[in-house]
């Protein structure tokens, strides 16, 4: 067997779970790890199937390799040049797009390096990002003829709309100091200490009862496409039902008596 089919029957994501934390790993190094069909395939089935597992409290999306991911698979695209093969293949892209913002757990990006097109609205689409200042982004597909639709649709709800378009236009890359001044990630650090970063997060957030996190990350997109006094009502019954869960009980008390909360182990 050669080193080329060993590589091609290995896993598209790879998964490792700790202490509350699952990794999924893009590994398709070889190929800067695009949004091939079966990428977007295995990534989906990865994701619905954490979203259902109450042990899981945060994902973090990682890649292998020198790149996170180059977006879409264009040799696997232009194999099939059919409209309904093509809007099969974003609309099942749109599809995992949606399904991370729609995730109760907070999912994080860890750039590793560059991340173009589709890769750059992955990106864009997780809840959190933390580069490294060896990562580099662009939407970059107006190089080759094609406009970053589908990824304009997070890069704009993540960068101011003039910034957003001249790098839709021009296809350029900016670098990671750069995204993080315009908003697309949180954190830069060096390539040896992004891991240390991303544990900073996640000991936070991991500190904090599952229930009044899963319930802010959805409260927080829902009140984005909303108007003013719309996002306020359902901000409004979202803080009344999550003040009856026995974490908010419990932190409001452990506040009023000067304490540290004690929550329940099924709240961690």
């Amino acid at each position: 067997m050669t080193m080329s089919d060993v590589l091609t029957e290995a896993p598209y994501v790879l998964r490792d779970f700790n202490g509350g934390v699952l990794t999924l790993t893009l590994n398709r190094a070889g190929k800067f790890n695009p949004l091939s069909e079966e990428m977007l395939t295995e990534l989906q089935t990865a994701l619905d199937q954490a979203k259902a597992d109450a042990n899981v409290r945060i994902i973090v999306l990682a890649a292998a390799g020198r790149a996170f991911c180059a977006g879409h698979d264009l040799k696997q695209m232009r194999a099939s040049p059919s409209e309904d093969y093509y809007r099969k293949l974003f609309n099942q892209c749109s599809k995992l797009m949606l399904t991370i913002q729609q995730l109760p757990q907070p999912v994080i990006a860890r750039v590793q390096g560059i991340a173009t097109a589709a890769g750059c609205q992955l990106v864009s689409m997780c809840d959190l990002a933390v580069a490294s200042t060896e990562a580099m982004f662009a939407v970059s597909g107006v190089n080759y003829g094609l406009f970053c639709s589908t990824p304009a649709v997070g890069l704009s709800r993540n960068i101011p709309r003039k910034q957003a378009m001249e790098m839709l236009l021009t296809g350029d890359f900016i670098d990671a100091e750069t995204a993080l001044e315009r908003g697309l990630v949180n954190r830069v650090a060096a390539p040896e200490a992004l891991d240390a970063e991303i544990a900073k997060l996640t000991a936070s957030i991991l500190a904090k009862p599952a229930t009044a996190v899963a319930m802010g990350k959805q409260l927080f997109y829902k009140q984005l496409e909303m108007g003013i006094g719309a996002a306020y009502q359902l901000a409004g019954q979202t803080m009344a039902c999550n003040m009856m869960d026995d974490s908010a009980l419990e932190g409001v008390q452990a506040f009023i008596e000067k304490r540290a909360p004690a929550w329940k182990a099924q709240q961690q």
